[in-house]
């Protein structure tokens, strides 16, 4: 049972919840003017681990044929037969339990709001096969966690700094528009939709840096909203400088650390953000 929960893990990449998760948790200590109850936290980290263990899995069922022609991805664990079909789904639902279960315990219009956000992260699988702006709707499904981690310790939007969402709608589309350049070439042979298989590698690494560019100026409008002070703006340039690194680790022509970039640096930038929030609104309260 251990090997087998281990393998689903695995198939889903359960340790990059952390990419999504601080920005759930900034929204959230935006909303308390620091930590919020322990029992509103709790339940926001398990209503993140919920979507996104739905959400992942989802993605690797309807994408099991495509991964299983594709050599990047053949050895996952569904096309390589190592979990059985039914037991990915079973993983599926149980974590879309959890999702609303915990949406349920945190008030009203979280309960509301989860199905059009649980919605948008699984429609997103299906996506690349019909428009290569699928990055931009993995931006927008990923845009709902500071919103939600707000909403979790409100109840409303009365005062939300909507200009974070959209700061994490264009740093995730920048992200995952790099990311696809792995499978430019077979996108475009199984024809699907990705920006890098329909306008390049070249370009569409450009497109990334103006999206990224766009983010960032929306975290600055963000920390102006929210009031925050010198930490967060420190914390900022923390990640753009990670951002920039990013930028030049990995080039079309060479996307050999690709990983490295994208595992490492994403995880860097998302929690780097988060602490210099919680430090902002901790150094203003005292």
């Amino acid at each position: 049972m251990f090997e087998k929960l281990s393998i689903l893990l695995e198939m889903i990449k359960f340790k990059l919840t952390i990419f999504a998760m601080p920005f759930a948790l900034m929204g959230a200590f935006l909303a308390a003017e620091g930590v919020p109850q322990f029992f509103v936290f709790t339940w926001i980290i398990l209503a993140m681990i919920g979507a996104r263990t739905c959400a992942m899995g989802f993605n690797r069922i309807v994408d099991r044929e495509y991964d299983g022609v594709n050599p990047r991805t053949a050895d996952r664990a569904l096309p390589a037969g190592q979990i059985r079909l039914g037991e990915a789904w079973a993983m599926v639902i149980g974590a879309g339990l959890l999702f609303f279960f915990a949406c349920y315990n945190l008030n009203m219009l979280t309960l509301i709001l989860s199905p059009f956000a649980l919605f948008l992260t699984l429609f997103y699988s299906l996506t690349k096969r019909f428009t290569s702006l699928c990055h931009l709707v993995l931006g927008l499904a990923l845009s709902f966690s500071p919103l939600g981690g707000w909403v979790a310790v409100t109840g409303s939007l009365v005062g939300y700094p909507f200009a974070l969402s959209l700061a994490v709608l264009f740093w995730v589309a920048g992200f995952d528009t790099i990311y696809a350049c792995l499978d430019a070439d077979f996108d475009r042979k199984a024809r699907l939709y990705s920006l890098p298989s329909r306008m390049g590698r070249k370009n569409a690494f450009r497109l990334a840096g103006v999206f990224h560019i766009s983010a960032f100026l929306l975290f600055i409008v963000t920390g102006i909203q929210a009031q925050l002070n010198i930490f967060y703006y420190i914390g900022i340039a923390l990640a753009a400088a990670a951002l920039f690194y990013q930028h030049r680790l990995v080039r079309p022509t060479d996307l050999s650390r690709i990983h490295a970039a994208f595992f490492s640096m994403n995880g860097f930038i998302s929690v780097a953000l988060f602490v210099a929030t919680w430090v902002s609104l901790v150094t203003a309260n005292t």
